[in-house]
């Protein structure tokens, strides 16, 4: 007799296979799930004995039969370990579709702005962390809110208050802008003769002078001085990234940007590393960063890069194309011109950062050479040109498995809805987004209008046309927590302790349901990560699960950002147990 390494029973399960949790136990061995059981088919299910189940020879189920208590006692033996869900939810592991694990471990162990949220406060800390770090070159860090300054753009006369001795780069939370001090300014060489890059700017004062903000490429002008990151902070970085996000049921990611942006440099070498000593217990895909200053000859590199990081639990698989910027700063692609402050269009819609018609030469390219492509789209030109990339490459190429997928989807225009389904994208949802706060209030309504802004995050229509839904959080820009954003998705509400301020539901018709929202975080985002084996609880599954503290399909809708995770397993193993409350 074969016994199980691990059982989970007496709560619901949520499997991720289109239907809500029942009652029911889960049997793991040898890190895969060898028997599920479910309270409402057990009268039903005859025990079958001596078979094959998930390819593997044992005394419990078939893969097409349910299991009964009954079998999944008798796989109990004397290691096995037995836990009481007592009535907590069991779920696959949560999959972030859209995360950067190494750049949020940089910022906690920098100087991290992201608990803070006024102007006084992000100086308090930074004053604090530079006179803490006096041997440090530059300060570093990053976390803050461009709703925390007027126009969203602080000065680097604030700055100075917090360090004037050393020059100070503190990019904001979505990464597409950074705070300089006087100092940073200076060393770069940026005064009011410099030119804006083609991809940037730099905000300035009425007489041309710089300010403090740089969006965009303009911030390669001071990162471009920056010490490097040594490996042992990547490391580091990694490893205390991959610690938060098993905390909160994450068991899987794709990191977002592998290669040269920002002040971040290239993360790869640590997961590498990682994925040889055993170190990465989360499965990880990596999306190659496609240098939007180059242009095709760059492929190669990617074909080289992709056959020489793959490791463990880890393959540099996916292509990341950021299309365009984001909306707070103007940068992202618009159909239409945005607004001035009093309601007239401007002559800015918006930069996308690839041409696009060289964007369907270089989709159609990556895509023939068997990559996934994944995308960055803020505004609804943007959203439009990676369309039609797909779209043409597909027609050239013809149809494949490399799963292409939008990450934000921010602004999406009501003609291409119905296309993500029509050529096979994926809408990798940033649901935390899709609320009200300050930052949408007062740095995107306005300036987007009427009735653009009632496009924002169509999560509702993209599922009825049936598009295939992914989810992730895009950490460090915001929270990692899944429940949060799943909150969100369902109540169009920021969670619990979340958001500042009390605001009504954004725009409530585009919300889904609460099912919709847990798969897209499982088995939604599993497709996308070309994780097949995971994803949903079934028979032959690898055991990547989560134990939530309760069921939240069985509380109020308003309490789902409550939920915490509990214990994460990878392949059965233990990776995560929450502390004991007192």
């Amino acid at each position: 007799m074969l016994f199980a390494d691990l059982i989970f029973t007496g709560g619901p399960i949520f499997t991720a296979t289109g239907t809500e949790p029942r009652p029911g136990s889960v049997a793991v061995r040898d890190g895969r799930i060898i028997a599920v059981s479910s309270a409402a088919d057990s009268d039903a299910a005859a025990p079958t004995h001596g078979v094959t189940t998930g390819g593997v020879a044992t005394d419990a189920v078939t893969t097409n039969a349910v299991a009964t208590d009954a079998d999944i006692r008798a796989l109990i033996g004397p290691d096995t370990e037995v836990i009481n869900l007592e009535g907590k939810l069991l779920s696959p592991g949560f999959q972030d579709a859209h995360v950067h694990a190494v750049w949020g471990g940089l910022d906690l162990i920098r100087c991290d702005l992201s608990q803070d949220s006024t102007r006084d406060q992000y100086v308090a800390r930074l004053k604090t962390y530079a006179a803490a770090n006096p041997e440090l070159e530059w300060i570093l860090g990053g976390g803050w809110n461009m709703s925390a300054f007027p126009g969203g753009t602080p000065t680097a006369s604030d700055l100075d208050l917090a360090v004037a001795d050393r020059p100070a780069f503190i990019p904001n939370r979505d990464g597409h802008g950074a705070w300089v001090n006087s100092r940073a300014l200076e060393l770069a060489g940026i005064t009011a003769e410099t030119p804006d890059p083609a991809d940037g700017r730099i905000e300035r004062d009425a007489a041309g002078n710089p300010t403090g903000t740089l969006h965009e490429g303009a911030m390669a002008l001071v990162n471009q001085l920056l010490p490097e990151t040594s490996p042992a902070d990547y490391s580091r970085a990694l490893m205390i990234g991959q610690e938060y996000l098993h905390s909160l049921g994450v068991t899987a990611w794709q990191d977002a940007i592998l290669g040269g942006y920002g002040d971040a440099g290239d993360a790869t070498p640590a997961y590498m590393e990682a994925a040889t000593s055993g170190a990465l217990t989360a499965r990880v895909v990596g999306a190659l960063w496609w240098d939007r200053t180059r242009g095709p000859e760059q492929i190669p590199e990617l074909v080289l890069r992709r056959k020489n990081n793959a490791a463990g639990r880890f393959a540099a698989t996916s292509v990341k194309i950021m299309q365009d910027g984001v909306a707070e700063n103007f940068t992202a692609a618009m159909l239409e011109p945005y607004l001035d402050g009093c309601g007239h269009h401007t002559d800015n819609s918006g930069i996308s950062f690839v041409d696009a018609a060289q964007l369907i030469s270089n989709v159609t390219e990556l895509d023939a050479l068997g990559f996934q492509v994944h995308f960055h789209a803020i505004g609804d030109r943007a959203v439009r040109e990676c369309l039609d990339a797909v779209e043409a490459a597909r027609a050239i190429n013809g149809p494949n498995d490399n799963r292409h997928h939008i990450a934000h989807l921010q602004v999406v225009h009501p003609d291409d809805i119905h296309r993500f389904a029509e050529v096979g994208v994926t809408a990798n949802l940033q649901s935390y987004w899709a609320a009200l706060e300050p930052q949408m209030v007062d740095l995107t309504l306005p300036f987007l209008g009427d009735p653009r802004s009632s496009w924002q995050y169509p999560w509702a229509d993209l599922h009825r046309a049936g598009t295939h839904l992914a989810s992730g959080s895009d950490w460090s820009v915001s929270s990692p927590d899944p429940m949060a954003a799943i909150h969100v998705a369902v109540n169009r509400i920021a969670a619990p302790g979340h958001k500042e301020g009390e605001y009504d539901a954004f725009l409530p018709e585009q919300s889904i349901d609460l099912l919709t929202a847990m798969t897209a975080y499982t088995a939604g985002s599993a497709f996308t990560n070309h994780l097949d084996e995971t994803g949903t609880i079934e028979v032959g599954k690898i055991a990547d699960l989560v134990v939530l503290d309760r069921n939240p399909f069985a509380g109020p809708a308003d309490q789902i950002g409550l939920t915490r995770s509990e214990q994460t397993f990878v392949e059965g193993e233990r990776v995560f147990r929450a502390p004991a409350q007192p």
